[in-house]
């Protein structure tokens, strides 16, 4: 059984070499890496203005303009360069990236600590406080990013890189650091240094395994494998364990909110209403603030929802809820008062609207007037001005972020209609899924056709299937050259002229 357990291996390793691994230049993707993660003066510009332009994005707060910030930041490649020298044991590697990771972070905490410093703006925005408490999601987020990045880099797919680039937010929470310092305050510091330490370790150690899997190290013995595991093990349990108390925290208040709201709703009936709710979770015990509207005083009403909710979250609570008296008759001065925040309420969804028109202007690169808004349908849709050098995979992107900046809606950001196909790869008789979606999506958003050339019919017909497939439009186009993506030329009458 022993032996042909070993045997069984020995072969799975064999083609997995066979199918993966030998079309891998090892000494190339290595080359690369050495050239772009190390200190120079290059990377000490981008650090400069990236950490400049992230300052901006937190303060305004404006998701335009840090995901900006997310594309100008190099601190990406010195991280993976340290995965990679941790592969293959590479002392002079290790140096390297590390020394240039921590002269790069330290130039953007000091910076953002000079910049707030002298900046009359120092409040928390909600861009700031979405960095300062990572969960075990924004391990889960850093640690596929990290697959996908040194996927990019040992295939040659640089297109991946820019949705990558977004996805990991290295540059802001290293901002926040230097804001937290700058206004002495340490919840902001410490929440934002376990997220930029989360990203960099998981990063990093992820970089080193998927180096491993593709034959990086092949020298190194297997103890060298073991302890490289172990490290991988340790350092995402150690990181776990804040991150896990984080993402419990935050999960007890959402639940904690809901069943506030529904037990004085229950102990309130119609036609009372509840119409504002503070709950400050720091405290202890819990402290809950509640305005009810209510045309019958309830003087029993803090015990009674201060024991129930004790109850129900099994946590020391004082409630005090102010009770403003009303009357059902329409014509009344209260009845008045109910209608008011009734239209207080519609104006904060006409706000939300405006919130969400801008958010995607701004990511857009576009003004507001040229966002269309369907609001019985909750959809919004803009046309991207064009960025020059990036990809499709990259508007694809902002347009995920702007649907994340808008979660009640609908949004639909189409890319400029001159924006470059992405290239067609095929790797070892296997079309790349990832071109194959991007090429779906820019179809579906500019309501065009792609035509699939060169190549052989059997390459060009597997293209166009994969795209339609995916509900995208193509089809077969000429034959001749290297297997590529155009336009199809749209006709006066396509175009409905």
């Amino acid at each position: 059984m022993a032996v042909t357990t070993a045997r069984y291996l020995v072969n799975l390793r064999q083609r997995w070499n066979a199918w993966f691994i030998r079309g891998v230049d090892h000494d190339a993707v290595l080359r690369q890496i050495a050239e772009d993660s190390g200190w120079s003066g290059r990377y000490a510009f981008l650090i400069v203005i990236s950490a400049a332009i992230s300052l901006l994005g937190l303060l305004m707060p404006s998701v335009a303009v840090l995901i900006g910030a997310m594309l100008l930041s190099p601190l990406m490649m010195p991280i993976i360069g340290l995965g990679f020298g941790i592969a293959t044991v590479d002392t002079r590697e290790i140096r390297r990236s590390a020394t240039a990771l921590v002269a790069g972070a330290a130039i953007a905490v000091t910076l953002a600590v000079l910049f707030v410093s002298l900046s009359p703006i120092q409040t928390i925005t909600s861009e700031i406080a979405g960095r300062t408490r990572p969960t075990l999601f924004d391990l889960l987020v850093a640690l596929l990013s990290a697959v996908a990045g040194a996927y990019a880099l040992i295939r040659g797919r640089g297109g991946t890189v820019v949705g990558v680039a977004i996805a990991i937010a290295l540059m802001p929470p290293l901002v926040v650091v230097g804001f937290g310092i700058a206004t002495l305050n340490w919840t902001v510091f410490a929440g934002a240094l376990l997220l930029f330490a989360t990203n960099a370790i998981t990063i990093a150690l992820t970089a080193a395994l998927v180096a491993r899997v593709y034959g990086f190290g092949s020298h190194l013995s297997p103890q060298h494998t073991g302890w490289q595991l172990v490290l991988f093990i340790v350092a995402v349990g150690l990181l776990s364990v804040p991150l896990g108390s984080g993402l419990r925290q935050i999960a007890f208040e959402s639940v904690a909110r809901r069943q506030v709201r529904e037990t004085i709703n229950e102990r309130f009936a119609n036609p009372s209403r509840l119409s504002q709710l503070d709950i400050d979770y720091s405290t202890d015990p819990i402290r809950i603030r509640a305005v009810v509207l209510t045309p019958r005083l309830d003087p029993k009403a803090d015990g009674i929802l201060a024991a129930d909710l004790r109850e129900r979250l099994a946590r020391p609570i004082d409630v005090h809820v102010d009770q403003l008296r009303v009357a059902p008759d329409g014509s009344s001065v209260e009845a008045a008062q109910i209608a008011q925040a009734s239209r207080a309420a519609g104006s904060s969804e006409a706000e939300r609207q405006q919130h969400a028109v801008a958010d995607l202007a701004l990511i857009a690169g576009v003004g507001q007037s040229d966002v269309t808004v369907d609001a019985p349908h909750q959809t919004l849709a803009a046309t991207a001005a064009p960025l020059p050098g990036l990809p499709l995979a990259g508007y694809r992107a902002l347009e995920a972020r702007a649907a994340r900046a808008a979660p009640r809606w609908t949004v639909t950001l189409a890319p400029p209609s001159d924006a470059p196909l992405p290239t067609v790869v095929i790797d070892e008789g296997v079309v790349d899924g990832v071109m194959l979606d991007t090429a779906a999506w820019a179809t579906t958003r500019l309501n065009r056709a792609i035509l699939v050339d060169g190549g052989t019919r059997a390459q060009r017909r597997a293209v166009a299937a994969g795209i339609t497939s995916r509900g995208g439009s193509a089809a077969i186009g000429t034959a001749g050259g290297r297997l590529r993506l155009r336009w199809e030329v749209q006709t006066q009458a396509a175009d409905g002229r």
